[in-house]
C-alpha cells in the first residue's frame, strides 16, 4: 500500500510512543483513507499489535484477538484458553503492559460497540488500571459519527484520550510528488482524488485513458464496485443520496438546483445534505467575503466520487451492456472541462503552498455574484493588497493571455473591498507561451512552476 504524506501523523504517534505514560489515541477518517496503513507503519517502526474488529459475534471476536495477542506476547495459554469477556480482555492488557511499552491498536472499533457497556468497561479499566501502565492504546474507526461520540462529553471516555488524529485525503502536492509529472498529477488527482487506495489503482505504465478504462469501466474492478459499496454501508435510503451526489457532480450546486434536479422535498434534501457533510463526502462553500449563508453552494470533497457520479453512475447501463467504448468517448469529449473545474481548486492549493514561503496573503477563496465569478482571490488584510486570479486548463498564447487579463480586470471592478486597496492580477494555466514577455504587475504561473511546491 502507498504510504505518503503521513509524516505529521506518524511523528505524533512516535512522540506519544516515546512518552513513559499510558496513551489513548483516537484515529478517525473515511474508509480507504489510510488509517490502517498508518497504524501498521507505526507498529513496524516501534512495537505493537493490530487487532481488527469485524461484523461478528463478540465471542468469535475475542477468540480471534486471543490468538493474535497470544502470538504477540508468546503466551500459549491464552491461545488455548480464549478470553471470554471485555473485562478479561482489558485485564490481560493491563498485566502485559504494566512494565513494557506496547501499541495495542483496535481497528474498526465501532464494530465492537454493539456491546453497549464496552465504553463503560474501558473507562473503568482506564481510570483504575490501564492509566498506570505503559500501554499505547489506539482506537480507530471509519464510522466518523461513532468515533466522534467517543470523545463527546456524554461519552464514558470523555477526557481520557491523550491524542486524536483525523486523517484526510492527500493534498495535491503529495500526488504531484508521487507522479512527478505536473500534467499527469493534475489529471489523476482530478479523477482519483487523494485517497491512497484509489491512487494505488493507477498503473503508471498505462495511459490516462487506459487507466480510466481499466478501473472505472470494468464492472468487476475494485473502484467500479467500491463507491456504491461504501455509500450503501454508510447510508440508509442510499438512492436519495445518490441522486443528490449526481446533481452536485453535474453542476447543480445550489440548494434550489439540487431540489429541482432530484425532485426531493426541501426538508428531505437539507437533511440528506447534512448527513453527507457529516460523513465528509460533500462540503459547503461561500464567496470569500460573504457572510450570507444563502449564497452557499455544495461541492463533492472527493474528486473520485465527483468523477464517478458525473460520468459512471448516470451511464452505468453502457458498462452493463459492454459498451465501454461509447462511455469513454463521452468522458473524453468533456474531460478537459471537468479537469478545468478541479484545476481551480488545485491552483488554490498551489498558491497556499507558495504562501508558506512568501506569506503574501491571509485569506484565499473564490467569489461569485449573480453572473460574475472570479476563480481565486487572495487578500492581505494587513497591507490591503488583493490579487485576482483566473485559472485556465489550456495553453495560452500572448493574445489569449492579454484577453484573459483584460476580462479579469473588468470583473474585479465588481468586487467591493477597501477603496484604498492595491490590486494585482494573476493567471494560472496549463501552459503560458511567452509569459516572460508580458509586461506589468502580473503573476503568471503554469505547470512548469509547479516544481516549486514539490
Amino acid at each position: 500500500m502507498l504510504f505518503i504524506d503521513r509524516k505529521n501523523e506518524l511523528n505524533m504517534l512516535s512522540s506519544a510512543y516515546s512518552r513513559s505514560r499510558a496513551e489513548l489515541v483516537l484515529i478517525t477518517g473515511r474508509r480507504r483513507i489510510g488509517k490502517t496503513e498508518l497504524i501498521k507503519k507505526c507498529i513496524n517502526e516501534h512495537k505493537g499489535v493490530l487487532l481488527t474488529c469485524r461484523e461478528e459475534s463478540e465471542k468469535l471476536m475475542l477468540e480471534r484477538f486471543s490468538v493474535i495477542l497470544g502470538n504477540y506476547f508468546h503466551d500459549d495459554f491464552i491461545i488455548k484458553n480464549s478470553i471470554k469477556s471485555w473485562d478479561s480482555f482489558f485485564e490481560y492488557l493491563y498485566k502485559n503492559t504494566l512494565h513494557e511499552k506496547s501499541i495495542i491498536a483496535i481497528d474498526e472499533f465501532p464494530y465492537a460497540l454493539n456491546n453497549k457497556s464496552l465504553q463503560s468497561i474501558l473507562q473503568d479499566y482506564w481510570d483504575n488500571k490501564l492509566n498506570n501502565t505503559r500501554i499505547f492504546l489506539i482506537l480507530s474507526g471509519s464510522n466518523i459519527s461513532m468515533m466522534e461520540n467517543l470523545s463527546d462529553y456524554k461519552s464514558p471516555l470523555y477526557g481520557r484520550r491523550t491524542g486524536q488524529i483525523t486523517l484526510k485525503e492527500f493534498p495535491f502536492v503529495e500526488v504531484l510528488r508521487y507522479f512527478g509529472d505536473p500534467e499527469l498529477a493534475v489529471k489523476y488527482y482530478s479523477v482519483y482524488g487523494g485517497t491512497p487506495a484509489y491512487i494505488m489503482e493507477v498503473n503508471k505504465t498505462k495511459s490516462f485513458t487506459d487507466n480510466i478504462m481499466n478501473t472505472f469501466l470494468k464492472i468487476d474492478s475494485f473502484i467500479n464496485q467500491d463507491v456504491l459499496f461504501l455509500l450503501k454501508e454508510e447510508l440508509k435510503e442510499p438512492r436519495y443520496y445518490f441522486s443528490i451526489l449526481e446533481a452536485i457532480s453535474s453542476g447543480k450546486t445550489a440548494l434550489g438546483e439540487i431540489i429541482s434536479y432530484t425532485g426531493l422535498q426541501r426538508n428531505l434534501t437539507s437533511k440528506y445534505i447534512s448527513v453527507l457533510i457529516d460523513l465528509d463526502y460533500i462540503r459547503r462553500e461561500i464567496p470569500i467575503t460573504s457572510t450570507k449563508s444563502r449564497k452557499g453552494i455544495y461541492l463533492l470533497k472527493d474528486n473520485m466520487f465527483n468523477f464517478y457520479f458525473r460520468y459512471i453512475y448516470p451511464n452505468y447501463n453502457l458498462i452493463e451492456m459492454g459498451n465501454e467504448n461509447m462511455l469513454i468517448n463521452i468522458i473524453n469529449e468533456n474531460i478537459n472541462t471537468y479537469i478545468g473545474h478541479i484545476f481551480e481548486y488545485i491552483s488554490i492549493q498551489f498558491l497556499l503552498e507558495l504562501n508558506k514561503k512568501n506569506q503574501e496573503f491571509d485569506r484565499i477563496g473564490k467569489w461569485w455574484y449573480k453572473d460574475i465569478g472570479i476563480d481565486i482571490i487572495t487578500i492581505n488584510n494587513k497591507t490591503n493588497q488583493i490579487t485576482f486570479y483566473e485559472c485556465k486548463w489550456k495553453e495560452l498564447n500572448e493574445q489569449d493571455l492579454n484577453n484573459t487579463l483584460l476580462k479579469l480586470r473588468e470583473k474585479a471592478k465588481s468586487f467591493e473591498w477597501h477603496e484604498n486597496r492595491t490590486e494585482r492580477y494573476g493567471i494560472i494555466a496549463k501552459k503560458i507561451k511567452g509569459k516572460e514577455r508580458i509586461k506589468g504587475n502580473y503573476l503568471l504561473y503554469d505547470l512548469s512552476d509547479f516544481k516549486y511546491i514539490k
